[in-house]
């Protein structure tokens, strides 16, 4: 190799390595520099939070499973709505497909902007649950009986879903005696 080369490469490599080189950490404007943590694994090699994912995943998708909805008043906890729920409760903006895909402008040439779905392109995510969209504007079920629900979340109520009963002093609304 020649001499000239090796006195280019030299820095740069050296450069590269690292050695005597550290970057400083992000710091914010008052001067605080950034945290970070080494969060321990499992014996399986998962964190706890990939484990609560994967659970509660399987647990959603366990077939015949059965769940128990309730809405309390957050200004009286009183429990207004109580109904079991077949499976799980899903969210209004979830799809089976996309919203949005990338329409061809006709030119020929070929963009990807994403992932395909159906022979169109998508920067839409397939998410775990296999289901496209985003969480709420409104929740859906069936109860065990097989009654479909609808239900509008808005102002003053919170929302608990179980896969055991829990002891209520009262239920205003119980969908689970209803036709009985």
């Amino acid at each position: 190799m020649k001499r000239w080369m090796i006195l280019f490469l030299l820095p740069l490599l050296v450069a590269q390595s690292g050695d005597g080189c550290t970057a400083d950490p992000p710091k914010s404007d008052s001067g605080i520099k950034k945290a970070s943590v080494e969060v321990p694994v499992g014996s399986d090699g998962f964190t706890v939070e990939q484990n609560n994912i994967r659970d509660r995943l399987i647990s959603d998708n366990k077939p015949g499973s059965i769940k128990h909805l309730y809405v309390i008043s957050a200004y009286s906890g009183q429990t207004i709505i109580y109904s079991t729920v077949r499976g799980k409760v899903t969210s209004g903006g979830k799809r089976l497909t996309p919203t949005s895909v990338h329409v061809d402008d006709g030119s020929g040439s070929h963009r990807f902007y994403g992932f395909e779905v159906l022979g169109r392109e998508t920067s839409e995510v397939l998410q775990d649950d296999g289901s496209y969209g985003s969480s709420m504007d409104y929740l859906f079920w069936w109860d065990t009986k097989g009654v479909y629900h609808q239900h509008y979340v808005n102002g003053g109520q919170i929302l608990h879903i179980s896969d055991q009963p829990l002891a209520v002093k009262g239920i205003i609304i119980n969908m689970a005696a209803t036709g009985e």
